[in-house]
């Protein structure tokens, strides 16, 4: 029914005026009068006014001046109540208590606020409010000081769109100014569904605590001067006093804590910051605070984990040095030359034309010298200073490969991280002996079972029967307690892991750090870090959290109904698509490409970031170092997945940026199976490299040969893309004879070709995941092969990644043979398990059964295995050089021109093609051709090469008409490689001896 014109305007009178004059008298919204027991809680909504609510007024036929006497009767109950400065309110709480019923409410965490003026729920309330409790009183009490009504509106086009994870839930809007809304962002906020709103003593059916993430970064980060524009969060030293900004707008107090280098107390170190209300930044000055100092953060803020308003003491999300152990935060200028080794500011960093160029080298800091025993310092093992000995057996294999042709050093994460304690006398090590540890750690296992006491750990390990299980139960005893992780559990994001440094104590780490980065540019390589945006070790009010305390719930991504973090990626998944965290990511790795020199960066689960954030980062860093190259982890998975909360960086959503992702498809091609099956289902897995089809292993058979020769002749067409820098348009004839292209090809139910530019593509078989290259091959190859034929399967499985267009990854030791004892994930299993022997004497195989962990369904299979293998799989020293040396010339050949780094899609198109392809094609041949016309000549000694991979276990011969005007590469004419001297050029073919790479040129 329509209101009369007259009832119009009183209702807007009364949803404005009136409501804007009790706005003025009271603290915040919902100010209940106890006199009058009336109460307000938003214009157009009288619910609680007489029992009146606004269906009765819209529906009722209310006259004006029903409603200019109820107007008469509100201001008499304004000054009954006394107003702001009344008796009755200085005796008592200026905001009265709104009690709610919530005994039987149903609760969960599913509503966004998701604008300034709208909030989704999943749940369709009938009655929805918005509850506000600055005493964090809801749910225990029901308890609060606003109730806001909401309005229910139709979902905006928009929202499918920003949100689609979103697109079912419903919609509410509400009207709150701007400075209103961020003082209720710092309390307890719930969206409610009242029961009978009118009644005096109201009931909650279903209660939705409110996500918050979404309108903080509408508040504060999308005005063109505010807390992402900000460019010195931390401790920034100036020329009188140290500033200190943090950003915390949900906080209501924030003091910082400055402390001595005994982490004493310093007199007058307590400075109170104050907010900007604008930024939600808190800034304070000291002149207390000179380099050096360290401080802590004390923060009131409330947290939606516990419910509750908390007093938190924390380090700063933007460190850039800590005290041991990563207690406190130390104040500190990267500039300052207490922080650089001696000829930091003069090096020379080696350039490359393009990123195609790049040949990546896996490593863990640990893994490179931990059992280095060459070292002129013992006390250097698996430290930062071991990159700089002179002549150690780690060292000079650097030093051997780079003058082969490797040219950049990935470091696997060197960031602060949480779970390798700092102080040296706590760690337990393979050279302690068992009197030592016992010493310390009475309660282990180990301290009861007999052992001579003057041995150390290693030699009590070493002394285990390798096929039994006692190995591995002391290093699951023992794994928290000894220096050992891979670094993927981040505490402080900007600093130097302390564990590395002879000194984890302060500036220390930063010069170790800087100084092994100098020591790998010297040799003339580049380095990149590893790095783990994506989650953190710890959140809530864990002792190891940092962001979840600083403006909980903010730098996490939430379940969109339970509130929990979600832990898809392993652990506390981060929310990089909001705008802070995304700023804290730009900012950290500013700092280490401009005061660490870092020249890359490899990204963790980069597909749980958003693509538009990885095109920003890449950009921001090429400011300060232009050729600089990104690269990661494009998996497609967990809440994210399939663009479900914005546009991740996957695999297919990057082709084209120049972003590089490993493929999978390469990998999956040679090493067979997955990598996440057990038992059998790993043996049944063969591959390219280990004998799908050419060498079949027992459990291959007339019941299956068909299922094998397909799945074969599949992988034989996925190498070949892999081979063409998997690229999603690269012409070629399938096993069934049609012309397709890559992206036709398939992998899983998904195109095999993904990339748009070679740059686009990491190629692999072997990284710190899964089981090394040597276990992989061991778990799958026939176990009548000989020795010799296992070692030949190795490099030519590595022949793959290195001979492909893209860019070749390699793991060290996997030119050693490496073998983690058939262990799939060694993150946190110690230097016994991880040992890598640079004197090429052990490969580490056998050491053991692989922890239960992750293994023990492996366990049976890999008894078979070794039973039936009878030694065939365990090498000696000159199976190991024999490797490496074969590996050095891989890395001289793809060295040696730049036909294997061609450097766009076109270029691979043009001069790029595969021979014996399509339904006749010779069984355990790939044959490759790279044309170099001398109307488009990239390399002057070069008009044509053909690569044959034969994955046979006989010599194979391919007929070629113009095989006489080839002859053998120049590197594999020197190799001392006995197979080399069988390989033949005829006038019309080419002969290549089973399990062997052959490159010819002419």
């Amino acid at each position: 029914m329509m209101k009369s014109l007259p009832m119009q305007i009183a209702m807007k009178w009364m949803t404005t005026n009136a409501f804007k004059q009790k706005q003025k008298t009271d603290k915040q919204f919902g100010f209940m009068s106890a006199q009058c027991h009336l109460s307000f809680a938003m214009p157009l909504n009288f619910q609680f006014l007489l029992g009146i609510n606004t269906h009765m007024l819209s529906s009722t036929k209310v006259t004006l001046p029903v409603i200019i006497i109820f107007l008469m009767l509100l201001g008499a109950c304004q000054a009954s109540s006394g107003g702001k400065g009344s008796a009755a309110n200085k005796a008592k709480d200026a905001t009265p208590t709104i009690n709610l019923e919530v005994s039987s409410a149903k609760v969960d965490s599913a509503a966004h606020f998701l604008t300034k003026d709208l909030i989704v729920s999943q749940k369709n309330m009938a009655a929805p409010y918005l509850f506000v409790s600055a005493k964090a009183s809801i749910d225990e009490k029901g308890q609060g000081e606003l109730l806001i009504p909401l309005v229910a509106i139709d979902t905006p086009a928009w929202l499918s769109v920003k949100h689609p994870h979103l697109t079912q839930f419903f919609t509410y809007q509400v009207d709150l100014p701007d400075s209103q809304l961020k003082n209720l962002l710092k309390q307890q906020m719930a969206l409610v569904d009242v029961v009978d709103p009118q009644k005096r003593r109201k009931s909650a059916s279903h209660i939705s605590y409110v996500q918050t993430a979404k309108v903080l970064d509408q508040l504060y980060t999308q005005g063109a001067n505010d807390a992402d524009e900000y460019q010195h969060y931390g401790a920034l030293i100036n020329s009188s006093a140290t500033q200190f900004s943090i950003w915390a707008p949900t906080a209501t107090r924030v003091e910082i804590k400055l402390y001595d280098s005994n982490k004493q107390p310093i007199e007058g170190g307590q400075v109170s910051l104050t907010e900007d209300k604008n930024t939600g930044i808190w800034r304070g000055l000291s002149v207390r605070a000179p380099q050096g100092t360290y401080y802590r953060y004390q923060m009131s803020v409330y947290h939606p984990q516990t419910l509750q308003n908390e007093k938190v003491w924390v380090t700063d999300p933007y460190s850039l040095s800590l005290s041991t152990n990563s207690l406190y935060s130390q104040v500190v200028d990267l500039s300052h030359q207490s922080t650089k080794p001696k000829g930091w500011d003069e090096q020379m960093v080696a350039t490359l034309d393009s990123p195609e160029q790049l040949i990546l080298y896996e490593t863990h800091i640990r893994d490179f010298s931990a059992s280095d025993k060459t070292l002129s310092d013992p006390s250097q093992a698996g430290k930062y200073a071991a990159f700089s000995q002179a002549h150690s057996d780690s060292i000079n294999h650097l030093k051997a490969l780079r003058e082969a042709g490797l040219n950049t050093v990935h470091l696997l994460p060197t960031y602060d991280i949480t779970t390798v304690d700092e102080l040296p006398a706590n760690l337990i090590k393979l050279t302690d002996s068992i009197a030592s540890i016992c010493q310390r750690y009475s309660q282990l296992s180990l301290c009861t079972a007999g052992h001579d006491a003057s041995q150390s750990l290693e030699n009590v390990l070493s002394s285990f029967e390798p096929s039994t299980a006692k190995a591995q139960a002391v290093i699951e005893q023992i794994r928290a307690l000894d220096p050992y992780n891979w670094g993927y559990d981040p505490y402080h994001y900007t600093v130097p892991e302390g564990s590395y440094a002879l000194n984890p104590e302060g500036l220390s780490r930063l010069v170790e750090f800087r100084q092994m980065v100098l020591r790998l540019h010297q040799l003339g390589f580049r380095v990149i870090m590893d790095v783990v945006y994506n989650h953190t070790f710890a959140a809530g009010l864990h002792p190891k959290s940092v962001l979840d305390k600083v403006v909980p719930g903010y730098y996490h991504r939430l379940n969109p109904v339970t509130g929990a973090i979600e832990q898809s990626t392993c652990c506390d998944n981060t929310a990089s698509e909001h705008r802070m965290m995304a700023k804290l990511m730009l900012d950290s790795l500013i700092v280490w490409s401009r005061d660490y020199k870092i020249d890359g960066f490899r990204f963790d689960l980069m597909g749980h970031q958003p693509k538009d954030l990885m095109l920003e980062a890449r950009a921001e860093v090429q400011k300060v170092d232009p050729d600089t190259y990104f690269y990661g982890e494009g998996w497609n998975f967990g809440e994210v997945a399939n663009n479900a909360q914005f546009v991740q960086a996957t695999q297919s959503e990057l082709a084209g940026t120049e972003i590089g992702t490993f493929t999978d498809r390469l990998r999956d091609a040679i090493r067979g199976g997955s990598s996440f099956v057990s038992g059998n289902d790993i043996r049944v897995g063969q591959g390219l490299g280990n004998g799908l089809v050419t060498a079949p292993n027992e459990l291959h058979n007339a019941q299956n040969r068909e299922q094998m020769m397909q799945e074969y002749l599949l992988s034989l067409d996925q190498a070949r893309i892999g081979l063409a820098g998997n690229l999603a348009i690269f012409p070629i004839e399938n096993a069934q004879g049609e012309n397709v292209f890559g992206r036709d090809i398939d992998y899983g139910g998904a195109p095999t070709g993904y990339a748009l530019d070679p740059a686009d593509t990491v190629n692999y078989v072997s990284k710190h995941d899964n089981q090394t290259l040597w276990d992989n091959n061991q778990y799958r190859i026939a176990s009548e092969l000989s020795t010799g034929q296992r070692v030949r399967m190795q490099i030519l499985s590595l022949a793959y990644p290195m001979l492909a267009q893209g860019i070749p990854f390699i793991h060290m030791g996997s030119e050693l043979l490496r073998s983690k004892s058939f262990l799939r994930d060694s993150y946190d299993f110690g230097d016994w398990f991880n040992k890598v022997d640079f004197s090429k004497q052990s490969n580490n195989y056998n050491v053991g059964l692989p922890p239960a962990d992750k293994d023990q369904a492996n366990w049976d299979v890999i008894g078979k295995i070794l039973s039936q293998n009878e030694g065939r799989d365990n090498v000696n020293a000159q199976h190991i050089e024999f490797a490496f040396e074969r590996f050095r010339e891989l890395l001289a050949i793809r060295s040696s021109t730049p036909l294997f780094s061609l450097q766009t899609a076109d270029q691979i198109i043009r001069r790029t093609k595969f021979l014996n392809t399509g339904p006749e094609q010779t069984l355990g041949l790939i044959v490759m051709s790279i044309d170099d016309p001398y109307s488009r000549d990239l390399d002057p000694n070069i008009e044509q090469m053909i690569v044959i991979f034969n994955n046979n276990i006989e010599t194979q011969t391919f007929d070629f008409s113009d095989a006489g005007k080839f002859t053998l590469h120049p590197v594999l004419k020197r190799s001392q490689d006995p197979h080399m001297k069988n390989v033949v050029t005829s006038t019309n073919s080419f002969t290549v001896p089973g399990l062997t790479v052959a490159v010819f040129v002419r």
